[in-house]
């Protein structure tokens, strides 16, 4: 087991589900996107770092039939398939550093992420990733991605992150992809204070 896995099995050990900073009851902003970019509830979609998040259950509650998530810890996901019970079964799950994982044969029509990018403090991390993306989206498909913005912490969950702006955030990904928009958020942590979050989204060029 990596130092990364380790460090975030604890984390979700340690920590209430409800009570981690990036916890919000319902991903409404990502929602608004899927619901908007794929409105077609058989569209492929992954999220990414989707540990305890209530994003799948709240795709699922909609009507999407065809959901993947990944996350690095498997305590997460254990926590969210006991949260979802027998929609668990509804759910193709993937356990792994998203920096050296391969979904094989499987491509999305959306890619959704958010707070994993910001902590890939390494260049050659982040070429991996959208290496990735590339090889597991869709011509055609959209890509969602949520980091900490330009006024963001510095810090989560006890590691450096990266702080992004539009420009910042999809030079990363580079021509492949079509900037199609961008909005900040305001996140109010569980604890009453306010994080900067930029999301951005794109569509893999055809």
């Amino acid at each position: 087991m990596s130092n990364f896995q380790n460090h975030w099995d604890s984390v979700y050990q340690s920590k209430p589900f409800d009570s981690v900073s990036w916890y919000a009851p319902h991903l409404n902003e990502s929602i608004n996107l899927i619901e908007t970019l794929c409105p077609d509830r058989t569209s492929a979609i992954v999220d990414i770092g989707g540990g305890e998040s209530t994003l799948v259950d709240d795709l699922l509650t909609k009507g999407y039939l065809n959901l993947s998530v990944l996350d690095i810890s498997q305590k997460a996901i254990n926590f969210t398939k006991h949260r979802l019970g027998a929609r668990a079964a509804d759910i193709a799950w993937h356990i792994g550093d998203i920096t050296q994982y391969q979904f094989g044969e499987k491509k999305f029509d959306l890619w959704h992420d958010r707070a994993v990018f910001h902590f890939l403090t390494d260049a050659s991390a982040r070429m991996r990733y959208v290496e990735l993306v590339k090889r597991s989206v869709n011509p055609g498909g959209y890509v969602v991605m949520a980091t900490f913005g330009p006024e963001g912490p510095l810090k989560c969950s006890g590691l450096d992150v990266v702080r992004y702006d539009e420009s910042k955030l999809h030079s990363q990904f580079g021509e492949h992809f079509k900037l199609m928009g961008s909005r900040i958020e305001h996140h109010a942590t569980p604890i009453g204070s306010n994080q900067q979050f930029l999301y951005c989204w794109c569509k893999v060029n055809s």
